[in-house]
């Protein structure tokens, strides 16, 4: 399997950004333990609302669709 020059670029980049933010998160973590720990709790809790909102806006537009195509 052969990858092409821009595929490799991409994956050195994806590696390369997870690297730097792994070790920018573990200075954080170091130098400021406490600070690093409730911004990582409001950045989870942020997430897991939203995924939860996205969950339940797909469910709720679901009937209407399946409504709408019986319709017609």
């Amino acid at each position: 399997m052969t990858m092409s020059v821009r595929e490799r670029t991409k994956i050195g980049a994806l590696l390369t950004i997870g690297v730097l933010s792994s070790a920018t998160m573990l200075w954080l973590f170091w130098h400021h333990p406490v600070g690093t720990a409730l911004v990582t709790l409001v950045v989870l809790s942020a997430l897991g609302v939203s995924a939860r909102l996205a969950r339940w806006i797909d469910t709720d537009c679901i009937p209407d669709l399946k409504r709408s195509k019986q319709g017609a």
